[in-house]
């Protein structure tokens, strides 16, 4: 199965003009982007200036919001803004896009602030440069017609930033709150590479932050930047076919704490209670390795991955049901193929069944050890016949 597919490579980070850029160095026409921005009523406000543009060697496009001098420009809401792109008329894909770009760094700024969505006053992001940014990028990505977008880890940038909360390190706040759950870079430039526009658009549009496993490349576009990094101040953006793109084999993504701690002191009969209980309390996954630790000692290293939400209630029972005094925790994002539960029904009684479908498509199956377990108990029949027995059955159950 194959899909049309756009990939984003960010190694220089994303900008709402680099975007713009890059979408009609890929097969936008400029004409047709700046004909629909001029149906937004703030037309009279800017001029878009789309022209080759170059860095450091890379030929690309350049897209420049040239602001008209002597007209007062507001702060606006996001009530304002979805009102505006409401009365342009675009179509719904368009819109919704748009929209969704806009109330996404609304929903990031009013989580910095503590305040309510619309409680909060755009300032970049409601200044004219930024609305053409993003609905020129929900024009240019309605008209590309995509199924499925890709990106790579994006470049964010090193240093500080000056924003509205003063000096801050790169991500900027809104930034880094959008991007959270995204595989980012960090110090490959030196300032802000990724802006909260730009984040906001990689937020809304991409499905899969990997790259594509086999693309096909129909066209190659380059937007370039208005700053000077010492890597080109430009992003890359691929069209093609690819394959194996169904949305249903997307990685599943799970984002965690782990906690860890080094135990040298306590019997080995213990740890089995120890691990039962931080089970019952929450823990998703608990495992133990052998290590050797100060003065040749040998020991155990305890790791567990916890929801946030159970972090406490886990924590208590570690330090209650062993003899650690401390533990070391680090947030863990986890990547799962897509799997499902089924029991079947087999002739030998009922079996929970794990199924996982892999990126091409194929699927693998394990039945469950405690199902195999007590039906070889029940039978009066040892493990490997009756799990072998089993996995026939449901082999030909699952094809």
């Amino acid at each position: 199965m194959t899909q049309r597919a756009l990939f984003y490579e960010c190694f220089a980070g994303i900008a709402g003009d680099m975007h713009l850029g890059a979408l009609v160095d890929v097969g936008v026409p400029a004409e047709h982007l700046v004909r629909e921005l001029n149906r937004l009523e703030l037309a009279d406000e800017f001029d878009l200036v789309i022209e080759p543009g170059k860095k450091m060697g890379i030929t690309g496009t350049r897209a420049t919001v040239r602001l008209v001098e002597g007209i007062d420009r507001p702060h606006r809401h996001l009530s304002t803004i979805k009102g505006i792109l409401q009365r342009a008329g675009y179509p719904p894909r368009v819109e919704e896009l748009a929209v969704s770009m806009f109330t996404t760094i609304a929903v990031a700024e009013a989580k910095i602030h503590g305040t309510t969505v619309e409680a909060i006053h755009f300032h970049e992001v409601g200044a004219t440069d930024s609305i053409v940014d993003v609905a020129g990028a929900a024009i240019g990505i309605d008209y590309l017609d995509i199924d499925v977008a890709y990106c790579s880890p994006i470049e964010v940038g090193g240093g500080l930033v000056r924003c509205e909360h003063g000096l801050m390190p790169v991500p900027a706040p809104a930034t880094a709150e959008i991007l959270k759950h995204a595989p980012l870079r960090y110090g490959g430039v030196d300032g802000e590479a990724t802006t909260p526009t730009g984040a906001a658009i990689l937020s809304t549009v991409v499905d899969r932050f990997v790259a594509p496993q086999d693309l096909t490349a129909s066209a190659i576009g380059y937007g370039i930047g208005q700053k000077d990094f010492a890597v080109p101040n430009a992003m890359r953006m691929t069209l093609g076919e690819a394959r194996d793109a169904d949305p249903e084999l997307a990685l599943e993504t799970e984002t965690n704490l782990e906690v860890e701690c080094n135990i040298d002191d306590m019997t080995p009969e213990a740890f089995g209670p120890l691990t039962e209980n931080l089970f019952a309390k929450g823990a998703k996954d608990v495992f133990l390795t052998p290590i050797v630790m100060k003065k040749s000692r040998p020991g155990t290293k305890l790791s567990l991955l916890v929801d946030e939400s159970r972090l406490d209630a886990v924590l208590e029972a570690l330090f209650a049901g062993s003899t650690t005094i401390g533990a070391r925790l680090r947030q863990v994002t986890k990547r799962m193929l897509p799997r499902e539960e089924r029991t079947l029904a087999t002739s030998l009684g009922d079996v929970g069944v794990k199924i996982v479908t892999l990126p091409s498509g194929s699927r693998r199956w394990k039945v469950e050890h405690d199902d195999i377990a007590a039906i070889a108990e029940r039978l009066g029949s040892d493990y490997l016949t009756t799990k072998a027995a089993l996995s026939r059955e449901v082999d030909a159950a699952i094809k």
